[in-house]
């Protein structure tokens, strides 16, 4: 049997009305934000996909970010894809950072709907394992962002958050019931209009909620993996040694779907 498995999910009823018809389509227009150009999907993530997908490659973000992204930090086998942090070849070809590590991000943008993945974390004071949605300046948009963090200092927690405008601060740890860096687990968060849930294997463990002064995300992003370690960040990250050998996130699948 393969590997990977994911929840199948039926087609809609079909509609004995033209006004149902007409209900459904506007329906579909109201929940996706105007821009968003990616649909539904499964990336079982055997393949670099390039019709969907793209790595970060010979730029870095900039602090707390202390790493310079590198394509070839990204790699598939086995059925995963894995994730790299290593200080090959840096800091020359490391952006001038001390390290280099992978960041795998799509080409479309994608707006409300379920994001979910499942993945093995990094371990270690000063690391981020990463699953979320962005766009920004870069884009040519204002920052807006929802993120699942495992903190390499402590992978018992998940960190959730989320990003309007370029203003965040909107930070919660959830107590998992394992730890995230010695197995794989389904994470995942539904993005609506007036609230978000972040999900861990099929339970919910925290909703944030749209209310007047405090807006949620309202622009389409881009679907974005990464691993990485931070500096100048210790009362967040903790912080971060190289333990001399390369250090692995790896991820089984990532998938999206309307709701």
């Amino acid at each position: 049997m393969h590997k990977k498995s994911h929840h199948r999910r039926g087609g809609r009823a079909a509609s004995r009305s033209h006004v149902a018809l007409l209900g459904l389509l506007l329906l579909s227009l109201t929940v996706q934000p105007a821009y968003a150009t990616g649909g539904t999907f499964f990336d079982g993530l055997d393949t670099f996909n390039t019709a969907r997908w793209h790595k970060a490659d010979g730029w870095t973000n900039g602090n707390p970010f202390n790493v310079g992204w590198r394509a070839d930090h990204v790699t598939f086998s086995g059925g995963f894809m894995s994730q790299r942090l290593d200080t090959t070849p840096c800091p020359s070809g490391c952006s001038g950072k001390p390290y280099a590590a992978g960041e795998y991000r799509t080409n479309d943008y994608y707006g409300y709907g379920k994001y979910e993945t499942r993945f093995k974390a990094a371990k270690g004071s000063g690391l981020v394992t990463g699953f979320f949605t962005y766009t920004g300046p870069s884009d040519g948009t204002q920052h807006h962002e929802i993120d699942i963090e495992i903190l390499g200092k402590d992978t018992t927690k998940m960190q959730t958050n989320y990003f309007v405008n370029g203003v965040g601060g909107h930070e919660t740890l959830v107590n998992l019931w394992f730890d995230a860096a010695e197995g794989y687990h389904n994470y995942a968060f539904v993005w609506k209009a007036d609230k978000i849930e972040w999900i861990v294997d099929d339970i919910i463990v925290h909703t944030e909620y749209a209310s007047t002064g405090n807006p949620l995300p309202s622009l389409p992003g881009k679907i974005m993996a990464n691993m990485w370690a931070g500096t100048g960040v210790d009362s967040w990250l903790g912080p971060f040694t190289y333990p001399g050998t390369p250090i692995y996130a790896k991820y089984d699948w990532i998938q999206y779907f309307v709701l």
